[in-house]
């Protein structure tokens, strides 16, 4: 890729209008430096700064942070996305309280509810990845809950953690 077909890279529009053209910007400059974590982060944090309420500014930190390892950080801004996923559908804020009615949880079509099962696997997960296997059970059993039918295949990856837990005994 030649330079000036790198920079109209640059430029492209991927979110149909919804983040302002500087944070869009700034998430293909991360992209682009990814393999710099600290050029990469100051890009994500300014992508932030331009844009903080956009929700996938946050999930371009979210995902930077995850595919880096770094389960903490990725982890906060997963409580953040859920914060701001719960505010939009107008649940409550502590996961633990949502219940099945409030949202159209068992609906493929409702792209916010899903987004919220998503991200409330993603926490779950990452505080399996910590260590905290307790509390992330209950974070993958309250997915459970609300997704009966498991559209978003909670159950097999609570089944490699138990399985786990089966290899530890031994």
């Amino acid at each position: 890729m030649n330079r000036v077909e790198a920079d109209d890279w640059l430029e492209r529009c991927y979110y149909g209008g919804l983040l302002p053209l500087a944070a869009e910007r700034e998430l293909h400059l991360a992209a682009r430096a990814y393999h710099d974590d600290v050029k990469a982060e100051r890009h994500l944090r300014q992508a932030l700064e331009i844009a903080p309420k956009q929700i996938v500014v946050h999930l371009g930190l979210y995902k930077f942070y995850f595919h880096k390892g770094r389960w903490r950080e990725a982890i906060a801004v997963a409580q953040n996305c859920l914060r701001m996923t719960a505010d939009e559908l107008d649940l409550s804020t502590d996961w633990q309280q949502v219940t099945p009615g409030e949202a159209a949880f068992d609906r493929f079509d409702d792209a916010r509810a899903r987004f919220y099962l998503f991200v409330l696997k993603a926490y779950g997960y990452l505080q399996l990845r910590l260590g905290d296997y307790d509390a992330g059970r209950a974070v993958l059993h309250k997915v459970t809950e609300l997704d009966p039918q498991d559209t978003i295949q909670v159950r097999p990856l609570l089944a490699v953690f138990d399985q786990k837990d089966d290899y530890d005994d031994e």
